[in-house]
């Protein structure tokens, strides 16, 4: 079977747009992917302090300047708003930022709001 010229620039032309798409996948990965992992690491701190700030019996301010010491270490943005409240003998933090991510053309938001609540077992009454 033979085939001719345009069918075979067919096939590279396809190849080509497949490992463009591929690489845009693979780059926008490389850039969303570490700020998504800081993100989840930072959560678990963020539980640990709760937790520990409850069993031990410190106040919200404790909370807050420990967050504050682990923001260079997750790449937490320093205008981060930080508010640790006491609520029902159990500690709340919630932790809100916003980080770009610049891709070419477009700078995507990474909108980070979440609360860490300590469990309720470990509370001091």
């Amino acid at each position: 079977m033979r085939t001719t010229s345009g069918e075979r620039g067919g096939a590279r032309l396809k190849f080509i747009i497949a490992i463009t798409v591929f690489a845009v996948v693979v780059y926008v990965g490389y850039l969303y992917i570490p700020i998504a992992v800081d993100a989840y690491y930072f959560k678990d701190v963020m539980q640990n302090k709760v937790d520990l700030a409850a069993t031990q019996g410190y106040e919200t301010n404790w909370v807050r300047d420990q967050l504050d010491k682990s923001k260079a270490e997750y790449h937490v943005p320093p205008e981060a708003i930080i508010t640790p409240t006491k609520q029902d003998n159990q500690m709340l933090v919630r932790v809100q930022f916003t980080r770009p991510i610049s891709f070419p053309g477009y700078t995507y938001s990474y909108d980070f709001d979440y609360t860490a609540k300590s469990t309720t077992f470990l509370t001091v009454k």
